[in-house]
């Protein structure tokens, strides 16, 4: 600071020489060549010494600070290298000469972490990939990567929209199938947030599609569209057949697009594409923002819940469809689903290209829903019944399965409160571990 004055102090007394004495005149001097060459010396010195010294504060940090990772070098450290690819090779490595090798994307999800142990434990190589997002709890997402790891199954952590990460993958690994799981999820959420839903939905998947259709060979593709692309359609049960182009949500309207650039993908590359329209998955492990998950939270901690009815007083209904029968319906779709019939890019013939309900064919109540969730708890519900608002979501659903249950062999054999004690004894082994709960271990789902 005191140099800073001195400074000042000299700049003002060098201006103030240069001054009038008397305001409105100039007062006349002689002109001195010699005192006006020192002056300008004088300010060159000072601009030098404080350009000295910004200089050398910037070597000092560049010096001291490490060089900033190029995105590419940042890349190639979460993901490539010799280590990295061992453990996906190993994780995709097959039993046997007729198993699958199968790439699920979402596999730290609800449905793609049960159907990658459903996989594994047959006997098929499984590589999972995620990227583990903040839609909901992310050390959810974490304990079901730690089980897949206990099984075996290795999951990369990245984005199907990462077109060199995927690229690197089917170059890695000749994949036979791909379970494709990953999605935005949640119909009221695309009301706050609606790009990730264009970003995931449609956007990634056509990244996956532009992959596989490259491969050689190319291999067959399952993927999950959803029950909500039936959207404002009121003749029940929902057959594959029923009119989808009145989507209630953005989330039903990009699942829908998917069902329709699966089906150029199918007729331009020849890729076998199967789609499977999941009716209100539930059971152990599930998505924290269902309703039976966060109705289970919220009665346990004695708060109060919403339930929603029609603005006739009309009941609200689900089709709920137990985790284990939706896992034995994508298994059946991969085993009945013949290999696409293009190369490198290029068709080769006509190719496989199928639609399949997943439900229940039982819909139920949610008040019903409440009812089993209070009688499992032995807890009373504060319920607070609420006119359905106009957030995308719809009345009912109810699945016609017919076509599954005769081309996949599909049947599901779980009622709604046999699944619902299974999630509950879950629920309080995973969130409550210091809860006795002895058969919570056995007879949550397959795990």
């Amino acid at each position: 600071m005191s140099l800073l004055k001195t400074v000042a102090a000299s700049h003002n007394n060098v201006d103030n020489n240069m001054l009038p004495s008397t305001p409105g005149k100039l007062k006349p001097e002689k002109y001195q060549p010699y005192n006006h060459y020192m002056i300008h010396r004088l300010r060159l010195s000072k601009l030098t010494l404080w350009s000295s010294i910004f200089l050398a504060f910037i070597l000092f940090f560049f010096i001291l600070s490490p060089p900033s990772p190029s995105p590419a070098a940042n890349r190639r450290e979460s993901w490539g290298g010799h280590h990295w690819e061992k453990r996906v090779t190993k994780s995709a490595c097959r039993n046997s000469d007729s198993g699958f090798t199968v790439l699920v994307t979402g596999a730290a999800g609800f449905i793609g972490c049960h159907v990658s142990l459903s996989l594994k434990r047959r006997g098929d190589g499984v590589l999972g990939l995620d990227n583990f997002n903040r839609y909901y709890d992310q050390n959810l997402k974490r304990s079901r990567q730690k089980v897949l790891s206990r099984a075996g199954v290795f999951v990369v952590e990245g984005d199907i929209n990462d077109a060199a990460l995927i690229r690197k993958l089917f170059d890695v690994v000749h994949f036979t199938h791909v379970m494709h799981l990953a999605a935005q999820a949640g119909v009221r959420y695309a009301m706050q947030n609606p790009h990730s839903y264009v970003h995931s939905n449609v956007a990634g998947f056509v990244n996956l599609l532009e992959a596989s259709k490259d491969a050689n060979p190319q291999p067959a593709i399952v993927w999950a569209s959803s029950s909500s692309v039936y959207g404002l359609n009121s003749k029940v049960p929902f057959s594959e057949k029923d009119r989808t182009d009145q989507p209630a949500s953005l989330y039903a309207a990009t699942k829908k697009a998917g069902e329709a650039i699966a089906h150029s993908y199918n007729h331009i590359y020849g890729l076998s594409i199967t789609g499977l329209r999941f009716f209100t998955v539930y059971g152990p492990w599930g998505r924290p923002d269902m309703a039976y998950f966060f109705f289970t939270k919220d009665i346990l901690k004695g708060k109060q819940i919403t339930v929603f009815e029609a603005a006739d007083g009309g009941t609200v209904a689900r089709d709920f469809t137990y985790i284990d029968d939706i896992v034995k319906g994508c298994l059946g779709a991969l085993d009945t689903a013949k290999r696409s019939t293009g190369s490198g890019g290029k068709k080769k013939g006509p190719a496989q290209f199928r639609i399949y309900n997943l439900g229940n064919t039982s819909p139920v109540a949610v008040s019903e829903l409440v009812r089993i969730l209070e009688k499992l708890l032995k807890v009373k519900a504060k319920k607070k019944v609420m006119v359905m608002p106009r957030n995308g979501d719809v009345q009912f659903t109810h699945a016609n399965i017919s076509r599954a249950h005769r081309e996949l062999g599909y049947m599901p054999t779980t009622d709604l409160e046999t699944g619902l004690s299974n999630f509950v004894k879950w629920y309080l082994d995973f969130y409550s571990p210091s809860t006795k709960n002895p058969a919570s271990s056995s007879s949550s789902s397959s795990w």
